[in-house]
């Protein structure tokens, strides 16, 4: 039986992960290097979208609107302003909040389906505002050449300022997911109507969810900008919520790593396998389909349930 609020068994795995983590860019070349960049940026924004969607069971449709929040208020003001660039590395993820505030506080008042329409719209106006403000953001061209402080500005120190933020991030996600918010989160998914009864405010504590998850999704537009240097209207497109939705569905809804593996395997597959095919996408509904019909609980929810199988006959 698990004693107190952590279950360190679970803990040492990660541990051991990033350790490993640490001494990868000495055995990789620098291609390499930078698509584990990017694995570790899509990992941490679908950690992000997985926090309201599989813990909370919100419609969070459109989640990468608050990325591309995040991300273009970095850029900008990297770009425009003389501001150090922590100003812009800390206003970036309170920027992508506050707007999850705004839409969040409309969308909450409806329920499932409803919700994640709304919050279509509400994204996709977002999008249309970027990529018609040319003025400010530079429209469809988005906005190129974004300078970097030179302490990260090198493939392998991005490399690690990347990890080292995702860590501190992953660290606090499992903190909030062993809370007592997030359990009645994930109490809130399973019945709202019988949280409601016994007292629950589930709209306040949706809300709640939503500017949390929003945060980190702001973290995650800023480690973009760190990586690639630019950004573009495609960060707010619908199409690339979809993308990050399914990466939470391929790793598993309701587990805690689940998003991370999704996040890896889709990327390898645009990666490697769009090098010599256009149609990745097809192999990747595939696999979706497979997973489906054969692992419902994604990739880690099946290994999940292998071991507490193993354990239990033990």
């Amino acid at each position: 039986m698990q004693r107190g609020p952590f279950n360190w068994k679970t803990l040492w795995p990660y541990a051991a992960v990033f350790a490993a983590l640490l001494f990868l860019p000495m055995a990789l070349s620098r291609f390499y290097i930078y698509i584990t960049a990017v694995i570790y940026v899509t990992a941490l924004l679908a950690m992000s979208l997985n926090m309201v969607v599989g813990h909370g069971g919100l419609y969070q449709f459109h989640h990468a609107a608050f990325y591309g929040v995040g991300a273009y208020t970095c850029a900008l003001i990297l770009v425009r302003t003389e501001l150090p660039a922590w100003v812009a590395f800390a206003a970036a993820p309170f920027a992508a909040a506050f707007t999850g505030l705004l839409i969040g506080w409309f969308c909450v008042r409806l329920n499932k389906l409803y919700f994640g329409m709304l919050q279509i719209s509400l994204g996709s106006l977002l999008w249309a505002i970027v990529f018609r403000w040319y003025d400010l953001t530079g429209g469809d061209d988005g906005i190129h050449g974004v300078p970097i402080p030179d302490a990260i500005s090198t493939i392998n120190t991005s490399y690690y300022f990347i990890l080292l933020v995702l860590a501190a991030c992953v660290s606090v996600m499992y903190l909030i997911y062993r809370s007592p918010f997030g359990k009645t989160l994930q109490a809130i998914r399973d019945n709202p109507e019988r949280c409601e009864a016994v007292g629950i405010n589930v709209r306040r504590h949706q809300l709640m969810g939503i500017v949390v998850a929003t945060f980190f999704a702001g973290i995650a537009g800023v480690l973009f900008v760190v990586v690639e240097g630019s950004v573009f209207p495609d960060l707010l497109f619908w199409v690339l919520s979809l993308e990050v939705f399914i990466m939470c569905l391929l790793g598993g809804w309701f587990t805690f790593a689940g998003p991370m593996v999704g996040a890896a395997v889709t990327v390898a597959l645009r990666t490697f396998v769009g090098t010599y095919t256009e149609y990745w996408t097809l192999i990747l509904g595939v696999i979706l389909i497979l997973l489906i019909f054969f692992l419902p609980e994604g990739v880690m929810g099946f290994i999940i349930e292998k071991v507490q199988g193993g354990e239990a006959e033990e």
